[in-house]
């Protein structure tokens, strides 16, 4: 297994531990966070450092994994995710084995496709999207950079969601809607464009 850091200690860590454990692909050496947090642990990894020590640990571990969540603003994500491109930090897409991605899907860089997840043929998801618990892109449709689709989102099929939006828990977009950049969609809700 290849060695790997995770970068923020909040509640999405706890989930992506949970994925990244399942899938059995990485070794998560240690999780980056708040200075307040370091010497403290998450499930058992040990908070080592904050984001000053991410240059200096890129001599010792080559991959990263943004574990931090989405909800108010993916403004710190982007940016977080950029930085680490900067470093030449390699990201993953970490993907569950207990979800279904079409073989005729797209997926870019440093996402994670969480349990119960369907991602339908001919979907393109950008960089660094989180793609929650039971959510489903059905065919034919684009979710760009910097998203996240919450748990048990319905994407219907043609759809195009553009960078930086979130769609809330159980909401569901009609067919080919198009969400602009930076929407937030609330949970529950039904998007008509």
């Amino acid at each position: 297994m290849e060695d790997i850091l995770l970068i923020g200690g909040g509640g999405h860590c706890v989930a992506c531990i949970d994925v990244i454990e399942l899938e059995k692909k990485y070794n998560i050496v240690g999780v980056i966070d708040k200075n307040e947090n370091v010497n403290s642990s998450i499930l058992g990894y040990p908070i080592i450092g904050t984001d000053d020590d991410l240059p200096g640990m890129r001599q010792k571990v080559s991959r990263a994994f943004l574990s931090i969540g989405q909800i108010k603003t993916a403004d710190i994500r982007a940016r977080l995710f950029h930085h680490l491109k900067a470093l030449d930090y390699v990201m993953p897409t970490i993907i569950s084995p207990l979800a279904y991605v079409s073989k005729h899907a797209e997926i870019g860089v440093g996402c994670i496709v969480m349990h119960g997840a369907m991602i339908n043929a001919n979907v393109t998801i950008g960089d660094n999207v989180i793609i929650n618990s039971k959510s489903l892109i059905e065919h034919d449709s684009v979710v760009e950079d910097h998203c996240h689709i919450s748990t048990g989102a319905v994407i219907n099929g043609g759809c195009h969601i553009q960078a930086k939006s979130f769609i809330g828990s159980n909401a569901v977009l009609k067919e080919r809607v198009s969400v602009p950049e930076n929407n937030f969609i609330k949970a529950g809700g039904l998007y008509k464009g």
